[in-house]
């Protein structure tokens, strides 16, 4: 089987970003290539669901919920007064 492959170009990269860049693929021992391939695999890897809100959520889910009883609007919302 064949793998289909793509071509990414990634224009406007500001110049520390491609500094860094370069430099932790040198670490890897990885071309700057490699390392946004590695990168990406990483970052696309972890499910949809991991993350930190979904995870707490999922940890204390089987302890149940709390029922709150919201009371009526008197008002009609605005904006903070910041002065």
């Amino acid at each position: 089987m064949e793998n289909d492959v793509a071509t990414l170009t990634i224009r406007d990269v500001e110049e520390d970003i491609r500094t860094r860049l370069r430099l932790r693929a040198a670490h890897h021992g990885r071309s700057m290539e490699a390392e946004v391939r590695e990168i990406l695999r990483d970052a696309l890897a972890k499910p949809e669901d991991d993350r930190l809100g979904t995870r707490v959520r999922q940890r204390f889910a089987t302890l149940g919920g709390v029922e709150l009883s919201m009371p009526a609007r008197v008002e009609q919302p605005r904006a903070a007064d910041l002065a």
